[in-house]
């Protein structure tokens, strides 16, 4: 999430300051109020899995006064109840339990004993045996990436759920609810494959029960359960298990920095130190370089990481070792109960380093494959490869555990290539060449635009052969290409205010005039088309998948580099960037077609008989075949 997305949303709630940081809005009775409140409201984890790696479970047990029971743990083979915790609100009950690994599936029986005596039964599943189950991502995926809220509406009963803060639908509001679901997404599936996408990134899925702006659903408001607006938690099971039946894997998005100021573990705080608080309200300074700045401040590091995203965003203190516990069990959770196979992490610098470095550990431990890969939005190739796994020495402990990252670099580097009449094709270069700093760069995720950036067709002055010049090299570069939803169908508007680029997709709710999922008439059916082509070429030619990358110094506006394997096999990829047709000398990249007569083009078919004077027109990526 971008802090000018942040600043809108503040401005769109007109939220007051709290005072001091800590301080909850007032709330509404509980949608789940009774007239007698239950002994115990809710126990976070809901349910727990044997077989796990990790032995250890933390119970968060909620229910009023409950700090005053005695809890004990009825005999259970293979578990046992190691001791319990009270916290400063008398409404919490920690409890620390050992799920040893001949513990089987079966039901625990927690007895209680104070002012009232009862048992609670939780629940412990078997965990999945299938090692498939979680695929993971690699350079052979397409990610699709689309805002639930704003794709399509396959469930119109789910539009309005009472009880909500917001119970309402306005398609003509930017900051309402739309009505875009689940069922939605489903409906679709067909409509991703045949454009060649082999992921889904919904922007995320959980309870987001804010009073206004709730649609994005980056202020968490339960851990544990998917917003009703969406589906239920059975359904988004579901959901993945039918994606994967499609051949489509599921990226789930996720906010480890900060939770909505509507939380109920805000809104009732088990101790002061579950949230970063100071003296008045303090945002952030949304400033990375303090992390690493060898000549930085304590206070600057302190502000980027502590301080609050945005007001109605409480930052979590995840220092505090019951916190961490509790955020990196319920991503865990999420995985074992869904068989999602990868996380997008939402702001990712901004969260506790030595938290992060643990939480991705814990991750990996537990599964090998999932893919994970962070939101860190800076200006240089360095510090974007700070945060993730790379060949850098470790800062004041840190040294990044993350996989990958949202390559941001290669975004800004084609977006100024592209922009006015002379951009500049060495940045793509130069953002190429930093590859140097990472473990492995090819796992980055790459992309041209997003929900918290102007859209490209608008940023390149929707100009259609610099489209196809941005899509071309988004889909033959190294890394994971990912494209926001409506890019494949020229959707455009500039993110002033960040409502302009979510707009609904035409043909996602019944009675649109357009309809581009059955239909996509002049330059939003060529759109699609040349994506199509591209990506399902990618998805039956491994070597722009797997293969290496060579790139030659760009000259004359003239960009050119190779994807090729040991097994003989080649893509050319040469791009004029000019308004004037190019003759290039193609003796210069002798080292990589020697061996190879001809080519052919693959958007359009046509032969390349003769690759020492290649033909290139003015504005134009030829993403060529090699042919012995």
């Amino acid at each position: 999430m971008k802090l000018f997305s942040a600043l809108i949303l503040a401005v769109a709630l007109a939220a007051p300051a709290p005072r001091p940081a800590l301080a909850a809005p007032v709330a509404p009775p509980p949608r789940h109020a009774q007239k007698t409140a239950p002994a115990i409201s809710r126990v976070d984890p809901t349910y727990w899995f044997v077989g796990m790696k990790n032995p250890r479970l933390q119970l968060l047990v909620h229910g009023p006064g409950i700090a005053g029971s005695q809890a004990s743990l009825a005999a259970y083979p293979g578990v046992t109840l190691d001791g319990s915790e009270k916290l400063t609100s008398p409404n919490y009950l920690l409890l620390n339990l050992t799920v040893g690994p001949d513990a089987r599936p079966g039901q625990l029986r927690l007895q209680f004993k104070g002012a009232k005596n009862f048992t609670y039964a939780y629940e412990l599943r078997p965990r999945n045996q299938d090692p498939a189950r979680v695929q993971g991502l690699t350079q052979a995926d397409f990610i699709y990436m689309l805002m639930p809220d704003r794709f399509s509406n396959g469930d119109p009963k789910n539009d309005v759920v009472q009880g909500t803060r917001a119970n309402h639908v306005a398609r003509d509001s930017m900051y309402a609810r739309h009505g875009g679901d689940l069922k939605g997404i489903e409906n679709h599936f067909a409509y991703f494959k045949q454009l060649g996408a082999t992921a889904i990134w919904p922007t995320p899925l959980v309870e987001n029960d804010m009073p206004k702006a709730s649609y994005h659903g980056y202020a968490v408001t339960d851990c544990y359960q998917i917003d009703p607006r969406y589906g239920t938690n059975a359904e988004y099971v579901h959901f993945v298990k039918a994606a994967h039946g499609q051949g489509l894997k599921v990226v789930q998005d996720i906010v480890l920095n900060h939770w909505g100021s509507y939380h109920y573990l805000f809104l009732d705080q088990p101790a002061a130190d579950w949230f970063h608080a100071f003296p008045a309200f303090t945002r952030s300074n949304y400033n990375a370089y303090a992390l690493n700045d060898p000549h930085g401040a304590a206070l600057d590091r302190k502000l980027y990481n502590d301080g609050w995203f945005d007001t109605t965003m409480p930052d979590v203190n995840q220092s505090n070792p019951l916190v961490a516990t509790y955020l990196t069990q319920n991503f865990l959770w999420w995985v074992e109960s869904t068989g999602l196979d990868g996380f997008r992490i939402d702001t990712y610098p901004y969260s506790d380093p030595k938290f992060l470095m643990a939480w991705g550990k814990a991750l990996a431990d537990e599964y090998p494959k999932l893919a994970l890969f962070g939101e860190a939005w800076e200006g240089t190739a360095a510090q974007q490869a700070f945060f993730a796994q790379n060949i850098l020495p470790p800062v004041d402990g840190f040294k990044s555990n993350l996989p990958a990252v949202l390559d941001f670099q290669v975004t800004f580097a084609i977006g100024d290539a592209l922009k006015g009449d002379n951009g500049d094709l060495s940045k793509i270069y130069q953002a190429l060449q930093s590859d140097w700093l990472y473990t492995d760069a090819t796992r980055n995720v790459t992309f041209l635009d997003n929900h918290d950036m102007s859209r490209f067709y608008s940023i390149i002055g929707e100009d259609f052969n610099k489209y196809k010049m941005g899509l071309a090299w988004l889909l033959t570069l190294r890394g994971v290409p990912q494209i926001y939803y409506g890019t494949e169908v020229l959707m455009k508007n500039f993110s002033d205010p960040d409502g302009k680029v979510r707009e609904d997709f035409p043909g996602g709710w019944a009675g649109d005039k357009t309809n581009y999922f059955v239909a996509r008439p002049g330059p939003a059916g060529a759109a699609f088309d040349y994506v199509s082509k591209l990506a399902n070429f990618r998805k039956t030619h491994p070597v722009l998948s797997s293969g290496k990358l060579m790139q030659f110094i760009p000259q004359d506006g003239v960009y050119t580099y190779f994807r090729y394997n040991d097994a003989g096999e080649a893509v050319m990829v040469i791009a004029n960037n000019t308004k004037d047709a190019k003759k290039v000398d193609g003796t210069r990249f002798a080292e990589r077609l020697a061996g190879f007569a001809s080519g052919q083009d693959v958007a359009t078919g046509a032969a390349l008989p003769d690759l020492k004077i290649l033909n290139v027109p003015a504005r134009t990526v030829r993403v060529v075949e090699l042919k012995k």
